[in-house]
């Protein structure tokens, strides 16, 4: 049987000691290991994911104990403690006893025996007197006191509070701690039977479903560790995909449905293809998608994505959205531009983003953005539409990015509103909508409507 909290430990040594991407790490280890129970999976993927998300807290608390300041410990050890505090202080159903006990084993097994003292020591301290931790007081340092609470780095905590105030900025932080369901897109089509077959096999299995109000193909799942293995993915029944995604696919609006046309749509930057898919789908029968991302790797995502959702009608080839595409100039009636971006909208589901991003990476994202722009404009016809958007929570990458598009390119904006639910309308009235984790029911996102001007 394999030992749940040293798979938790090695992971975590290979996203914080070796900088590999958690969500990478977490989907290969349940891959590789698909055969253990479904709670110790479930158990691993709450450890590795908890201490990432939670990790400046850990960080402080560990320091208010240990002698031993956490930059300088042994890096396995270092691992190991932030784990532990982990359990100690966010999972109530596993006894404080049983962490310490597993901490010191685990110490001992890979070669640190003289230091379990110091493990057992430090965690049944920290146990002992949870109850009386002092964190930061807010009223003397509030940026400090929220990077604790919230474990944000402090840098983010003054960008946001300088970008959207101090009440937006502390709705999005408790917003990206708050559970995230994973969402899905429903294949087009499918019969009320055929839903509630899938709705009943998942609740079986003891996943609760649930309807999301802003789309009626999207559905919301808790409790599951390992999409792969559920009911209805080998067969296409759904794709996941953020609600936020299915959206702007909404916003390219009725110009997909003019009868007396064959419309063609570049998704410029598609992997792993849950956009393209779904503008497949609302284009069945009187259209094509060209998908295409910058490596094989990318492209073979969306390629397998394809073949299981069974949807003829994209295609999928490896290019570089820097590189103009004669062929294309002024082809396409949509073209999708979901760009590069600092992905700080979706840190809630790859927790170790707000630990790698940087201001000056932010920088260099929103140059990448302008200069990819300033190629795939020119594939839109005259009249056609462009989808900005991107899974960040930055003005820079967002509203002065499709600000200075209209300023430099023959585009304007055009209302989302009547692509929107009701609860959105009216924040889409300006063309521009971004969503907020903790505000509205998504990651953060944002969406543009970009009409080319002419006929």
């Amino acid at each position: 049987m394999e030992n749940v909290r040293e798979l938790a430990l090695d992971m975590l040594m290979e996203v914080l000691e070796k900088g590999k991407y958690s969500h990478l790490v977490i989907r290969s280890v349940l891959e590789k290991y698909n055969y253990i129970d479904v709670r110790d999976k479930a158990f691993i993927k709450r450890v590795v994911e908890g201490t990432l998300e939670q990790l400046i807290r850990i960080d402080y608390v560990l320091d208010q104990f240990s002698k031993v300041p956490v930059r300088k410990m042994k890096p396995l050890i270092r691992t190991l403690m932030r784990l532990s505090v982990y359990q100690l202080l966010f999972m109530d159903q596993v006894p404080d006893g049983a962490v310490c006990n597993e901490a010191v084993k685990l110490a001992g097994k890979r070669g640190f025996k003289g230091l379990s003292g110091f493990v057992n020591g430090v965690l049944r301290n920290i146990a002992r007197n949870r109850e009386n931790i002092r964190y930061p007081d807010r009223s003397a340092d509030r940026a400090k006191a929220l990077s604790v609470r919230y474990s944000m780095p402090e840098w983010l905590i003054g960008f946001w509070d300088q970008a959207y105030g101090e009440e937006r900025t502390e709705e999005i932080v408790k917003g990206l701690l708050a559970e995230h369901p994973v969402t899905v897109r429903m294949r087009a089509g499918l019969s009320k039977e055929k839903l509630e077959e899938w709705i009943q096999d998942l609740s079986e299995r003891k996943i609760q479903v649930q309807s999301h109000g802003y789309h009626a193909q999207a559905f919301t799942l808790r409790g599951t560790e390992g999409i792969q293995n559920l009911p209805g993915y080998g067969d296409g029944l759904f794709m996941v995909q953020d609600v936020s995604s299915m959206l702007a696919v909404e916003a390219a609006g009725p110009y997909l449905f003019q009868e007396d046309k064959e419309l063609c749509v570049v998704d410029v930057c598609a992997a792993p293809g849950g956009k393209s898919l779904h503008m497949a789908e609302k284009i069945s029968g009187r259209g094509t998608v060209l998908s295409r991302d910058l490596t094989e790797n990318k492209v073979s995502l969306i390629r397998d994505n394809i073949d299981r959702m069974g949807i003829s009608n994209v295609t999928a080839r490896v290019w570089d959205a820097l590189l103009f595409d004669e062929n294309l100039l002024e082809k396409a009636d949509v073209v999708l531009a979901d760009l590069p971006c600092s992905g700080l909208g979706v840190m809630g589901k790859k927790r170790d983003i707000k630990y790698r991003i940087t201001r000056k990476a932010m920088e260099e994202l929103a140059d990448l953005q302008r200069r990819v722009l300033d190629v795939v404009w020119k594939y839109v016809k005259p009249g056609g539409i462009l989808i900005y958007s991107t899974c960040t929570i930055n003005p820079e990458e967002n509203e002065q990015m499709a600000d200075w598009f209209v300023q430099n390119h023959p585009f304007e904006f055009q209302s989302l509103s009547p692509y929107l639910p009701d609860p959105l309308k009216e924040q889409g009235a300006s063309g521009r909508l971004q969503f907020f984790p903790g505000i509205q029911e998504s990651d953060g996102f944002f969406i543009a409507r970009l009409v080319r001007k002419g006929k």
